[in-house]
């Protein structure tokens, strides 16, 4: 339905959970894909691994699946990379997009997907250290990215710059408030992004997914899933595919004239039920 033949997409945090759904559906939609992570399956051995709690978590658990999200969308005829990036190095981050563009040519489309969510405490006993943490990767690592692409997208007069937000960011979360702050900056983040580039043709979008069936959601605790749930008017979460769906959407011509919203593919769940 939507035809993204020709398109560049950048999307980050693309191992796994929505970050693998989105770059198969863009793919799928006719896009060539660059995956961007902290951590690939190939960097076993990379100081990476002796200095990054995030890339130490993602191998213990084995949900890094970068490269090979890359070759499945290469079978699929499509043009797919995978390149470690810290969302947290803007050096870094520009160093990436400039090889991409140099290999690709160009940038068309941005995902802000790399984000953390294992911080729950308290507020009282929320830890320092784990708060500026999430503000790094949650906030200022999507502030980075877009930075880094909008020179070009600005020349080119086109750009889908597409941020992944969070009903915690709109409605709060109990023992979330890292998390939760960091969702609600990138929803102010996305609404300043859309004012600048609208000019240029650069639209930019927030979703704001509810509970959404990841690796992350299965390893949670099984009694407030179970409470989440019980909240929505579907009773029930979503698969990734609903937020890829989205994704491709907004990243399509027909939503050319949608810039700045909060796209809410929640199941309800900011709805009154009972």
């Amino acid at each position: 339905m939507f035809n993204l033949t020709g398109k560049i997409a950048l999307i980050t945090g693309g191992s796994r959970g929505l970050g693998r759904a989105d770059a198969l559906a863009l793919a799928g939609a006719g896009a060539d894909i660059v995956i961007t992570d902290i951590l690939l399956e190939s960097d076993a051995d990379e100081e990476i691994l002796k200095t990054s709690t995030v890339g130490q978590a993602l191998r213990k658990e084995r949900v890094v699946y970068a490269e090979q999200t890359a070759a499945e969308i290469t079978r699929l005829g499509r043009r797919a990379y995978a390149y470690r990036m810290d969302v947290t190095d803007p050096e870094q981050v520009s160093r990436v997009v400039k090889t991409v563009i140099e290999e690709f040519g160009r940038i068309d489309i941005l995902v802000n997907n790399a984000a953390m969510l294992d911080h729950v405490a308290t507020i009282e006993n929320q830890d320092g250290a784990l708060w500026d943490r999430d503000l790094r990767i949650n906030l200022t690592g999507a502030y980075n990215c877009a930075r880094a692409v909008w020179p070009q997208m600005k020349e080119q007069g086109w750009g889908r710059i597409i941020n992944m937000a969070s009903v915690a960011g709109t409605m709060g979360g109990f023992g979330q408030a890292s998390y939760s702050s960091t969702k609600a900056g990138i929803i102010g983040l996305t609404k300043s992004l859309a004012l600048e580039g609208a000019r240029y043709q650069i639209t930019s979008n927030a979703i704001v997914p509810g509970i959404i069936a990841t690796e992350a959601w299965k390893k949670g605790n099984p009694k407030m899933n179970e409470r989440m749930i019980a909240r929505t008017a579907f009773r029930r979460p979503g698969e990734p595919a609903d937020i890829a769906h989205a994704v491709v959407f907004l990243a399509s011509e027909e939503a050319k004239y949608i810039t700045g919203i909060e796209l809410y593919v929640s199941g309800g769940i900011e709805l009154f039920t009972f």
